[in-house]
């Protein structure tokens, strides 16, 4: 089946026909997310997205806030560059730290980890792009608690990650957060349903 790679206002569903469904959407996708959840280091989880992650986060949006039409256009237009293209991986990742003080010291040690993030398929990387809507990184060195990142893959880099048992990992070369970790054989399944 082809993948979706973009959401359209004919997508959204209107508030009444989502409220029917809402509890069983949300069960559905929060199921799905488990094999598209990485956690890398101590202090940083991947959220890979998708055309269905997006598609359920534009409508609980809309739903919360019922901002109506003008929200819907605006919520699309925030969230379609997040639905991987075909030929890429996107994930969102956080910096998930509670301490305050902690936090801010690790956030400022960080800056540019955006352009640190990779994906290795046994000795190939796959660097990440950081999606540049904005700055991920302040001026004064400090990282956004939360990233975007686009992995642009060839065809025989899909074809290689498809192999059922391959060895892929999802690191960062960053010199104060060099930490890596191996994907689970469910998660690179499940991820690569998001490739044509």
């Amino acid at each position: 089946m082809a993948q979706k790679h973009n959401l359209t206002a004919a997508d959204i569903l209107p508030l009444a026909e989502y409220g029917k469904i809402r509890a069983e959407s949300r069960r559905k996708i929060s199921e799905r997310k488990q094999n598209r959840r990485v956690e890398v280091g101590p202090y940083i989880t991947f959220y890979f997205e998708n055309y269905d992650t997006m598609w359920m986060q534009v409508h609980e949006m809309v739903f919360i806030e019922k901002g109506g039409d003008a929200q819907i256009r605006d919520e699309i237009a925030a969230y379609n560059p997040l639905i991987p293209k075909g030929q890429e991986l996107v994930a969102t990742f956080m910096i998930e730290i509670e301490d305050p003080e902690r936090r801010k010291r690790i956030l400022g040690a960080v800056g540019g980890i955006e352009n640190a993030a990779f994906i290795a398929i046994g000795a190939e990387r796959i660097p990440g792009l950081a999606e540049e809507d904005l700055e991920r990184t302040r001026a004064d060195g400090k990282a956004s608690s939360v990233q975007f990142v686009h992995f642009a893959f060839t065809p025989a880099q899909i074809a290689a990650f498809r192999s059922p048992g391959a060895q892929i990992s999802l690191g960062f070369s960053h010199p104060s957060y060099g930490h890596m970790a191996v994907l689970p054989d469910a998660v690179r399944a499940e991820l690569a349903g998001d490739f044509d």
